[in-house]
């Protein structure tokens, strides 16, 4: 099978989506099939080329075994809706048009970014393949839950046309969550046609390891309780919430390590040098491999969202790879996510953007040592069930009945 796969973010870079289409692509790989990714010039989060790149028209690289044919586009940084709907359009202009020269059997694109999509669906016309829609955000909604646009504006209304459209003519569509997929045929879309595939780790990569000394040395975090956050810092994950307050564990040796980047980084660290807050460390993003070591050193692991209900159909996937490390999870999302630590015991749950419904998990989960050990259970009991390896062949099996 030929699998013709259009996102805008892949390695090198090393966010969930990226992640997510790799790990896919070389397991169809090994299964046989020939995959061929259009993306751009990796330039997340920071919307700057990355060294060694250029934002060229077109350009080919072969990428252990999978064929990346990486295309102009307009790239800026991950803040401003209007300058990042500009890139996800030219994006979506420069793939439909490298696209069509690309033998195929079946094509896949995956949202957000949303415009994709669109490509997607001309090229299946175009080609008189099948196409489907991996759904891993339900946008435009998502960019309401952060206030980013006005739901009653007509650029927000057409864009959920734009949206019901896509989803009618998709052949398929895959979703990372099961609220997603309700949600959907709640929209009178066909439910058969629509498939869960949830994020999960690559456990061959992701395992537990000691705590690597050399970081905790370098950070001067020895004899600390480690309490990390790995990944973006944007207006979904409001983490601004832990920085009025984390000063105050500072007595009990408890320090916050965020690594990563995203538009309120500069907004996180203008508060934390205003507060003058010392057990807090901000870190850049490192590669894929490199995480690994910083996720060892830290003791539980920070998963928080802003509170809303859309947020409650959103599974993280930073849950997944730090369960794989036996960190446990500590939860600041309702809805599914918290479902399923729940379900497997393998962290606490705390209400989003609530402080004392945080620190009174925190503290638990520092003080007890053996419900401690007991979410580390939980964790080996979860990643049992979110293996990638698993979840990616299923995927490949739901794209064959389309060949």
């Amino acid at each position: 099978m030929k699998i013709l796969f259009i996102t805008d973010n892949f390695p090198p870079e090393v966010n969930a989506p990226a992640t997510r289409t790799y790990e896919h692509c070389m397991e169809w790989l090994k299964n046989g099939a020939e995959v061929t990714v259009i993306t751009c010039a990796p330039n997340f989060p920071k919307g700057k080329v990355y060294d060694g790149y250029k934002n060229r028209l077109r350009k080919e690289e072969m990428m252990n075994g999978i064929r990346v044919i990486r295309v102009w586009s307009y790239i800026t940084a991950n803040e401003g809706f209007f300058k990042r709907i500009l890139d996800f359009m030219s994006f979506g202009f420069t793939a439909f048009w490298a696209g069509l020269f690309i033998k195929t059997d079946v094509i896949i694109a995956t949202s957000p970014q949303f415009f994709t999509t669109p490509s997607a669906w001309l090229l299946s016309v175009f080609k008189r393949k099948p196409w489907v829609f991996e759904v891993r955000d339900l946008w435009p909604e998502s960019i309401k839950a952060v206030s980013a646009m006005n739901e009653n504006s007509r650029i927000f209304k057409w864009l959920e046309k734009l949206e019901l459209f896509l989803y009618r003519r998709a052949d398929q569509i895959i979703t990372v969550t099961e609220a997603f997929k309700k949600n959907i045929e709640g929209r009178g879309i066909d439910g058969k046609k629509i498939h869960v595939i949830k994020n999960g780790a690559n456990l061959g990569l992701f395992q537990p390891k000691e705590k690597c000394a050399e970081i905790l040395k370098e950070l001067g975090l020895h004899n600390k309780f480690i309490v990390g956050y790995i990944g973006t810092h944007g207006m979904a994950h409001k983490l601004d919430f832990f920085l009025h307050f984390v000063k105050e564990t500072s007595a009990d040796n408890i320090h916050f390590l965020f690594m990563g980047e995203g538009a309120e980084k500069l907004k996180l660290l203008k508060i934390a040098q205003e507060q003058s807050i010392e057990n807090i460390t901000f870190l850049d993003n490192v590669s894929k491999n490199k995480v690994i070591d910083y996720v060892s050193v830290i003791d539980v692991a920070l998963v928080h969202l802003k509170r809303s209900d859309t947020f409650k159909t959103v599974i993280p996937s930073k849950i997944f790879e730090s369960a794989a490390m036996r960190k446990p999870i500590l939860l600041g999302v309702e809805g599914e996510s918290k479902e399923i630590i729940e379900n497997f015991n393998a962290g606490l749950c705390f209400i989003p953007e609530d402080k004392e419904s945080f620190l009174n998990c925190l503290y638990e989960m520092k003080d007890d040592t053996l419900l401690y050990q007991e979410f580390q259970k939980g964790c080996d009991e979860l990643v049992k069930e979110f293996d990638r390896e698993k979840l990616a062949n299923k995927m490949l099996e739901y794209l064959s009945e389309l060949n």
